[in-house]
């Protein structure tokens, strides 16, 4: 058994520390917030996944010091905007334990993506990335559920897989660190025109054809941007965009039904209630897209919703009117 630390007390770094303290790891976790910190201790509860016990081998602290005390592994599981603000705040206790990166996104200002972020943070330290379609409300009561560990260390995926695999979650293997991490950020901007889809009434047929020509365009840009083609079919790609574009679960297709049905992203962000890592990203995303002089007509609609005062619906239109052109 290890000792493991999980930075981040949202919904999924709670359930990973459910499924891992269930085997009998030896977990903390780091809370910037002292109400989630005494719900966790006390109540062994997370404020998000509020029909869900803890197990009692998981503690938390709004102690970085306390937290990465004597741990093995440490999860990094905080919204992508405030990844390089975190890990500066606890680099300094980092000895040789690893670090895998379980949020997906990018760094605004330049347009890095997560794992570029802590390697830059924490340069002398072993980093893996843990993706895949994983909604934390069905992994923190033991859904199974395949995810993905990524590294260019083999001995990080083999431990990850060793340490982490139950009866209810299996993780595969992959070195495309840039691919998965690429997958996990991509994906969320299609599952929130997924949701602006369902807002304006669309059907079946539409999110078949907006899952498969939104996956062409994630895995344009992301092959451009040093991806394997290979890795955006499988679990942190194709996968993942399944899940987030269909679940109800997902808070990337709930904002984007919020500004379907009419509301401002404010309203919609206030609605949901959690970080919406697909508007945070979108501005990334249109920005590389134009860099790497990548076509991605959905992904550029989305981006006119949002800062070009583009009505869904028009949206809509202005994608099925588009010149006729060969699928491939």
């Amino acid at each position: 058994m290890k000792k493991i630390t999980i930075i981040g007390s949202g919904s999924w770094g709670c359930a990973l520390a459910i499924n891992l303290g269930i085997i009998g790891h030896e977990i903390k976790i780091w809370s910037y917030d002292e109400e989630e910190k005494n719900l966790i201790n006390n109540e062994k509860k997370c404020k998000f996944l509020p029909k869900v016990k803890m197990p009692d081998n998981i503690f938390c602290t709004n102690s970085f010091e306390e937290a990465l005390e004597k741990t093995d592994i440490v999860l990094h599981v905080t919204p992508s905007k405030f990844t390089r603000e975190t890990v500066k705040q606890y680099k300094k206790f980092i000895k040789n334990q690893v670090v895998v990166i379980c949020s997906k996104g990018f760094e605004k200002d330049s347009l890095k993506t997560l794992d570029e972020v802590v390697a830059e943070e924490l340069p002398n330290t072993k980093i893996a990335v843990l993706s895949g379609p994983s909604h934390a409300e069905e992994v923190s009561i033991e859904v199974p559920t395949a995810l993905v560990v990524a590294s260019k260390h083999q001995d990080v995926c083999e431990m990850i897989q060793e340490e982490f695999m139950t009866k209810s979650l299996r993780i595969y293997s992959c070195n495309d660190v840039r691919g998965v991490e690429l997958g996990g950020a991509l994906k969320n901007i299609i599952a929130f025109c997924a949701g602006v889809g369902a807002g304006v009434g669309l059907g079946d047929n539409s999110f078949a054809a907006l899952i498969t020509r939104g996956l062409k365009e994630i895995s344009e840009l992301g092959v451009a941007l040093g991806g394997e083609k290979n890795t955006f079919y499988g679990l942190t790609g194709l996968g993942d965009l399944i899940v987030t574009c269909l679940s109800e679960h997902s808070r990337n297709r709930k904002a984007g039904y919020l500004v379907g049905k009419g509301k401002s992203i404010d309203e919609a962000r206030k609605e949901v209630g959690m970080v919406i890592e697909s508007i945070d990203n979108i501005e990334v995303a249109y920005e590389l897209g134009k860099r790497n002089n990548i076509e991605m007509p959905i992904l550029n609609t989305v981006y006119d919703i949002l800062y070009n005062d583009l009505s869904p619906k028009e949206a809509v239109s202005r994608l099925m009117n588009r010149e006729k052109k060969s699928e491939f």
